[in-house]
């Protein structure tokens, strides 16, 4: 059996059309590559669109107890990326809801204007070392991770601390 070769792309259903394609286009400083009344692509890289924005005004809002999606992730390419994104963010008013160290990861996580959630996150460890990690004693105690206060994280790293120290699972403050 043949694999992806990756994942392309997500599409929301919306009846705040405007609002979400806005939200979206901001929060990946991405670009608009097709829009109209009720649909747009949006991309921040090569490909053609990673999100679609479809407007469906007559929807109702979900219900919250009922399964489904519970949040998407994107990566950035290092610590000091993310906690751009993060300042960035919030000087436009749009905070996460929570920033947590998994362990192998350090995540943000943020709603959409629609209630949508969606993981900012940066990879702290290799595959390997991630495996290990997630078959240990550590993780297998608590596999949710440490809550971490990401203007904390800011000050230290525009104190010049070293981002080693930082990522640390075991020194995650």
């Amino acid at each position: 059996m043949a694999s992806p070769i990756k994942f392309a792309h997500i599409v929301l259903k919306t009846a705040q059309y405007r609002v979400m394609v806005d939200w979206w286009a901001e929060f990946l400083e991405g670009k608009v590559r097709f829009g109209n009344d009720f649909l747009s692509f949006i991309s921040y890289d090569d490909e053609h669109h990673r999100i679609a924005i479809a407007g469906l005004p007559h929807l109702q809002e979900p219900d919250k107890k009922s399964w489904g999606l519970e949040h998407f992730a994107f990566t950035y390419d290092s610590l000091e990326s993310l906690l751009e994104q993060y300042e960035r963010m919030k000087s436009r008013g749009i905070t996460p809801y929570l920033t947590i160290h998994h362990g192998m990861t350090i995540s943000a996580y943020y709603a959409d204007p629609d209630g949508n959630q969606v993981e900012t996150q940066v990879d702290v460890m290799g595959m390997d070392e991630a495996d290990a990690f997630m078959h240990g004693p550590l993780f297998a105690e608590n596999p949710i991770g440490r809550l971490m206060n990401f203007d904390t994280l800011v000050d230290r790293m525009k104190s010049g601390e070293s981002l080693d120290s930082m990522t640390d699972y075991l020194t995650a403050r």
